[in-house]
């Protein structure tokens, strides 16, 4: 029972865009705030975005403000992020996850995530 879905990675070149999907399951839906994280080998996980639903706000790496936007939706109970002017330093693997807390300046990343979808930025 795979209670984080992630889809979209793949490899595009610098500018272009990508949009990860995340569906996760009902549970997790209704316990937490939904949101991704990246990791790159030897480097620190860190967290891209998380969404507020009850809230309807948003945080936001500096690294990604102004190109990345997430988005949820409660029809099909999903979570996008919208990649747009990508860059190579975006190359990682990317993880839908579950959060504690999603505020607009911190986040707390809970115990659950799924099993990642690579983004690879190359020319």
């Amino acid at each position: 029972q795979v209670q984080l879905v992630e889809s979209g990675g793949g490899s595009v070149q610098p500018g272009e865009s990508l949009r990860l999907s995340c569906a996760p399951s009902e549970s997790m839906w209704n316990q937490y705030d939904i949101g991704w994280f990246r990791q790159v080998p030897g480097h620190e996980r860190e967290t891209v975005s998380c969404i507020n639903r009850s809230q309807g706000t948003s945080y936001y790496a500096d690294s990604v403000k102004g190109r990345f936007t997430i988005s949820g939706d409660n029809v099909k109970k999903t979570v996008d992020l919208q990649m747009d002017t990508l860059k190579p330093e975006d190359t990682a693997v990317y993880y839908c996850a579950t959060f504690f807390w999603c505020g607009v300046q911190n986040t707390q990343l809970a115990d659950y995530w799924g099993q990642g979808t690579q983004v690879t930025v190359s020319s």
